[in-house]
Formats: structure tokens, sequence, C-alpha cells
């Protein structure tokens, strides 16, 4: 088994005793590691960054470096002060020291600590869970918000930059397996419609950006919530996970994908619309955790795109997911066929949801 082998070249002790696959991310290839001495056990995060999406996994290791130990010398300084105790995972070196390990096939491989006794859930649990998670991405975003944005690569170029997703949809609609694909079904045809009526307003947070309204900063790239982790014994958030799409960006992006991901108690899945909704009341828990800490750098522009990043960060995903339907599912992972369709139906359900509760986010976002 090959990630057996390549987990013995990482800097831990003891004797390797399993690997399994772990986790249900739709992107990297992830393992957990199990080492033992005589006298203890050691268990870590094994991943095969994928190269089709991530094209320069040199720069996402240097990225994740940065990040990482700025944020762990920032958590140093303010643990006193703590009502918690704040964690993100530590790169764990090969056995000569490099953040990564290249194999024989050109593929690339990391091993990162695993923060034990908290698990992360696809769904909201409670009100309590979607505060915990507004709480940690803002004090996450708290804890990188004076990095130096040019110290960080663009590791993926035009990701989340929603004006760019829609020219991919539309290079995809114009091949013959798309005009195909797009066409074949109610379902297909729905979501066709839905981002022709939407297409020219997509460009709202990029139009912001190049008046000068809103800056680049740095960003976790993809804050659902799988990816915010609760611990165990005190119900508390502990940390944000999947640092790969740390880069430059609007941090409107990453506050939108929070309350996306948080709000829909249906989650991604579901072929049952009638699931999907947005949970305001939920959206009102994100709201007073996120602001518990993003009070300290929000700009007034910042806050007054906070709404279109919710609509938009959920319109994107719908046309990521249906374009990787038309492209012949490439991108996402997919257990069956069409997949990826009831993927893009559900997030663009999620979209006419949030519309139709415009007024009663906006109350919510101008009460912080």
């Amino acid at each position: 088994m090959k990630s057996a082998i390549v987990a013995t070249e990482f800097d831990v002790a003891g004797r390797l005793v399993n690997v399994q696959p772990t986790g249900s991310g739709n992107v990297n290839d992830t393992y957990m590691a199990v080492f033992r001495t005589h006298f203890s056990e050691e268990r870590f995060i094994l991943q095969k960054i994928n190269s089709n999406v991530f094209p320069n996994p040199v720069q996402v290791m240097e990225n994740m470096r940065t990040i990482t130990e700025h944020v762990h010398r920032r958590l140093e300084e303010t643990d006193e002060d703590a009502d918690r105790v704040w964690q993100l995972p530590r790169i764990i070196p090969t056995r000569n020291g490099q953040d990564y390990l290249l194999d024989e096939e050109g593929e690339y491989w990391r091993a990162i600590t695993l923060i034990a006794s908290a698990k992360t859930h696809d769904c909201p649990q409670s009100v309590e869970h979607a505060h915990e998670a507004g709480t940690v991405l803002g004090h996450f975003q708290r804890m990188i918000s004076d990095i130096p944005v040019g110290t960080l690569h663009d590791t993926l170029v035009g990701f989340h930059v929603t004006p760019s997703y829609l020219e991919k949809y539309d290079k995809a609609f114009a091949t013959e397996l798309g005009q195909r694909r797009a066409l074949v079904s109610t379902s297909s045809r729905f979501c066709k419609r839905f981002i022709e009526r939407r297409g020219g307003w997509c460009s709202v947070l990029e139009d912001a950006r190049e008046s000068g309204e809103l800056q680049l900063r740095p960003i976790h790239g993809d804050p659902k919530i799988s990816n915010i982790m609760i611990d165990d014994f005190t119900g508390k958030g502990t940390c944000i996970i999947d640092l790969d799409t740390v880069k430059p960006g609007l941090i409107q992006y990453d506050f939108g994908d929070c309350m996306r991901s948080c709000c829909n108690p249906g989650g991604e899945e579901t072929q049952d619309l009638t699931e999907i909704y947005f949970d305001t009341d939920l959206c009102e828990a994100i709201i007073s955790g996120y602001m518990s800490h993003a009070d300290e750098f929000l700009t007034e522009a910042d806050r007054h795109y906070l709404f279109d990043s919710i609509r938009l960060i959920t319109f994107e995903l719908g046309i990521r997911f249906f374009t990787d339907y038309l492209e012949g599912d490439v991108y996402f992972k997919t257990q069956y066929d069409s997949q990826n369709l009831n993927r893009a139906r559900a997030q663009f359900r999620l979209c006419e949801s949030i519309e139709t509760r415009e007024s009663q986010i906006r109350r919510a976002l101008d009460r912080r």
C-alpha cells in the first residue's frame, strides 16, 4: 500500500501500525496514520495533494508554513486571555527536514498533526454550533489579518473570483458534451436558466475591489462548516482545518462561504430540495460569533458587502458544480452519475432562499 510506505518517510516516532482513508473531502486523498512506540501512540493526517487542483503544491506548502507559524506565534501571545485552547494543525516534516515528500511518480504528500478530541460536522447541529462556527472563522481571520498579503502565493488564480467561473461555465456549455448535458433534463435546463438570469450581477465583489472599496487580505478560502472543528469536551470551536486554499483574497468570500454552508440544514448532498432553505436563526448565531472577533478588523466597506457575499458564494458554488457536471465530472469527486448536477440544484435552491430572506439577513447584519 503506497500510503503506508509514504507515511514512514515523515519524522514520527515509533512503528507504523495502520494507515486508512479518512475524511469526506472532495479534492485531496486523505489518510489517518497510526504509529506506536513501547509507551505511546501518535496519529497524524497524511494527504496526497491533488496537483490537478493545486498546480503548484510547493507554493501551497509555503503558504501553509507562513500561516501556521504566524498563527501559532499569535496564539502563544494571547493564550492567557483566551476562553479556550485555540488550535491549528502543525506541519510534520519528512525525515530529511522537508515540508513535503515528492514520490517517484511526481506526487506530493504532506503530513500534519491531528487535532484530537474534536470533530467536524457536515451540517449544523444546533444554534450553538453555528455560533461557534462564526466564532472560529472570526478568530482565524483576526489571527491572520496582520500578515502582509504579499507574502502569500496566489496558489489558485481565479479561485473565488465569481466572474471567472462564469467564463469557465460559458466555455463548458459551448462544447458538444456541455450542450448535451445542459439540455438533457428538466434539472439541467433549470440550472442553465438560473445562471443566465443572474450572470450580470456576479461581479459585485470584484467591482468593489477594482474600485478600491475592498482590499485583498489573507483568507482561508474554504471555511465551510465541515472544516470547523468542535471540541468534544467543551462544545466550543477549537480550530479551522484544510489550509490548502489559504491565499490573498476578499474576506467576504470567507464570510459568505461559512454562512452558506452553516445555514443550510439540508446540506450539500441532499436530493430532496424541500430540505434546503436558509435558516435565519443559524445566520444570526454565526453573525454574533463572527463579530465577536471580526469587529476588530472589518471596515465599513467590508460590512456593506457582507450580504452580497452570502448570496454570491452560494451562486458561485452552484456554477462550479454545474460546470463540472457539463465537463464530465473532472474536478469534484462523485459517487454516482449526476451528483454534481444535484449539488448545483441544491446551491441554486439555497440561493433562492437567501434572496427571499434578504431583508431579515440585512437586519441581522445591521444589528452588529
